[in-house]
């Protein structure tokens, strides 16, 4: 039997459940702000007890990632992710759904030279991102430094993809991830594109590059896409910080990048984002499965 193709409006019955789910998301969004972090402090301490599976894979991450720290320090570190991973569920309806909410107020910006120097001069920019678990409010916090696109890859719930885009409505354009074409574009025409490369999508043109001390798939594209665009990669980080307050930090250009091979140029790029988790590793999306793919074939979260 031929498989149903699930309807392409999003009035259809199929997605109306998730239209519940956005309806309360909506609500939720709607507390003021730091009551609405405060309660995904909640969620996370709960999430402790209930998500079993992710709780397992942070503590994992901490464990290969933060070998220097004893058994107690790195149970509290993945106490500490749990909780603010909670916090970003939150943060993301407030900011997806709560545009009252003035944000530009509660930012505060470090390096913005680094960004406006390179777009000054006419050049692309590549933003290295980083997928910290501000990244939702953290969309809405670049779209007040600076018009940029997005290398971005659609959402399988047609209802959800349009929440994503809704609600990071500051954003200029979202590029396809396999569409490195219109990435170049982009960057040829001295654009700013935000574009993270830290997270495992398979072997398919990836190399294993050290990331805190640990062998992790680390995709080739980086490389590709500086050598045909000729754009300049700028580290982008964005942080949470006390009082519902947030940071976002430009680094300095990456020097004579690309180099000598796809492996240096992952390990360089590995090392850079490392250096600015270390700055707040709870704040990073350790309940990803960073190093499911293994030089032996093992996967070390089961």
């Amino acid at each position: 039997m031929a498989k149903r193709k699930r309807s392409t409006s999003l009035a259809h019955p199929t997605w109306w459940p998730t239209w519940f789910g956005v309806a309360l998301f909506w609500l939720a969004g709607q507390l003021p702000w730091n009551l609405l972090l405060a309660a995904g402090r909640g969620i996370g301490r709960l999430s402790w007890y209930l998500a079993g599976s992710r709780r397992r894979i942070a503590e994992t991450n901490v464990r290969l990632c933060f070998p220097e720290l004893d058994a107690g320090q790195q149970q509290t570190l993945s106490r500490q992710i749990m909780v603010s991973t909670g916090e970003a569920l939150t943060e993301m309806a407030g900011a997806f759904c709560n545009q009252r909410i003035d944000l530009g107020k509660r930012l505060e910006i470090i390096g913005r030279e680094n960004l406006e120097g390179p777009l000054g001069e006419g050049k692309g920019v590549l933003m290295l991102g980083m997928h910290f678990n501000t990244i939702d409010v953290g969309s809405r916090l670049l779209g007040k430094v600076r018009p940029f696109s997005v290398v971005y890859r659609p959402n399988n719930n047609m209802v959800l993809d349009w929440l994503i885009k809704r609600g990071r409505r500051e954003v200029e354009h979202y590029i396809d991830r396999e569409d490195l074409r219109g990435l170049v574009r982009h960057l040829k025409a001295g654009r700013a594109v935000w574009y993270a490369p830290d997270q495992d999508y398979g072997m398919q043109h990836a190399v294993f590059a050290p990331f805190f001390g640990v062998p992790a798939a680390t995709i080739t594209a980086t490389t590709r896409i500086v050598r045909m665009s000729g754009a300049v990669v700028v580290p982008t980080a964005h942080y949470r910080l006390p009082g519902g307050r947030y940071r976002i930090e430009f680094g300095a250009p990456l020097e004579n990048f690309p180099g000598d091979s796809d492996l240096a140029d992952a390990t360089r790029i590995n090392a850079t984002i490392e250096h600015y988790v270390r700055k707040a590793p709870e704040q990073y999306l350790w309940v990803h499965r960073r190093f499911k793919n293994q030089p032996d074939g093992r996967n070390p979260y089961r």
